[in-house]
């Protein structure tokens, strides 16, 4: 999965300024002959917490909506989501195996457990999580 470096720090910041609670957001991109994700990230979608939880996330709806509709309007789809995990590391708690709804999305977790925090991206395909590296191009630049 490819991030640029703004992408990556507007996903990280929007994970900051969510906190304490889980902060989450969508992932635009386009979608290969094989209707599956080419790993790259058009755009990233910042949406609010609708559990308000430092626990938990669910995607508002109208913000899911308009990151659908985004994404669609660029010519591509969503191909992902992002959350944070406050006091936990970058890895698919129970709960987000369970709430994975596509095998061919990104979920991409951002762990604030540290002072630096750490983003890493999986896909989740009948319960089998499978990390999936993740490159930014110019990110100590």
């Amino acid at each position: 999965m490819r991030l640029t470096r703004p992408q990556y720090v507007r996903i990280i910041a929007h994970c900051l300024d969510g906190y304490p609670y889980e902060a989450c957001g969508m992932l635009g991109g386009p979608l290969g002959a094989d209707l599956q994700p080419t790993g790259e990230i058009t755009e990233v979608y910042c949406c609010r917490n609708a559990d308000e939880s430092g626990r938990t996330y669910t995607v508002d709806s109208r913000d899911l909506l308009a990151a659908m509709r985004g994404a669609e309007a660029a010519g591509g789809d969503v191909v992902g989501v992002f959350h944070s995990h406050t006091h936990t590391d970058a890895w698919p708690s129970a709960t987000d195996v369970r709430q994975a709804v596509d095998p061919r999305w990104f979920y991409v977790l951002v762990s604030l457990r540290h002072a630096d925090p750490v983003l890493r991206s999986f896909r989740i395909v009948d319960g089998e999580i499978i990390e999936v590296p993740v490159e930014v191009p110019d990110l100590d630049a």
